[in-house]
């Protein structure tokens, strides 16, 4: 039976890496949706063939290759020539850098299924191109991946179970961390996944309530 201090310390050590986990969720799904949505835009909109190309090959590396060769290569690849990246900010990077990937497929498909005659209707009343881009059709592009993009964030919470690998103290990390000096491995990874479980509900929940009121401004 498990004392009442061993489970605080514990309980304590996964919180602590909750913190970590939630950091690294949030500011890798920013980045994952900033550099999505601007390569949408120029893949979508731009008019230059090698760009795209480039995007596209860069998509098809980041989303085939597994992520955590990918965190390998930011975080021990990059300091064996010198150039030495923190656990967290590899693993902010790494997940970042394929999330935009898959961002970036899901703005196209917004935009792509986005009806032609609505650009062709506001530059005809008079919007720039770039108005029409950013004011016409990116708000319903938007609503139209919300719900993919919910998706992709619950699973970027979980992914962040990897980070461990290149040492990035979240929840896993502690958890083997636990498990190696107090051998309570089934009650540590039971704590583990209903930890887990209460970070992916309210993420889920504020979808939800997203979803709900992007819905209500199309109607």
């Amino acid at each position: 039976m498990t004392e009442p201090s061993t489970f605080i310390l514990i309980l304590e050590g996964l919180l602590t890496g909750a913190g970590v986990t939630v950091v690294v969720t949030l500011v890798s799904l920013f980045l994952s949706v900033s550099l999505g949505f601007g390569l949408a835009l120029v893949r979508q909109f731009g008019k230059r063939r090698a760009l795209h190309a480039l995007i596209d090959v860069y998509c098809e590396i980041m989303r085939n290759i597994p992520a955590l060769t990918h965190l390998f290569i930011l975080y021990f690849g990059l300091a064996s020539i010198g150039f030495r990246l923190s656990s967290i900010a590899a693993a902010i990077l790494g997940l970042g850098l394929i999330g935009g990937a898959v961002t970036c497929d899901l703005f196209r498909a917004g935009f792509a299924a986005l009806p032609k005659g609505q650009a062709e209707a506001a530059l005809a009343v008079g919007f720039t191109p770039t108005q029409t881009i950013l004011d016409i059709l990116t708000p319903q592009a938007m609503r139209l991946a919300l719900p993919s993009l919910g998706n992709y964030a619950v699973q970027l919470l979980k992914d962040t179970s990897i980070v461990s690998a290149i040492a990035a103290p979240e929840i896993m990390f502690y958890a083997r961390s636990l498990v190696t000096s107090s051998f309570q491995t089934t009650l540590i990874y039971t704590m583990v996944a209903v930890l887990y479980l209460a970070l992916a509900l309210p993420l889920m929940q504020a979808i939800r309530v997203l979803e709900t009121r992007y819905g209500r401004l199309k109607a």
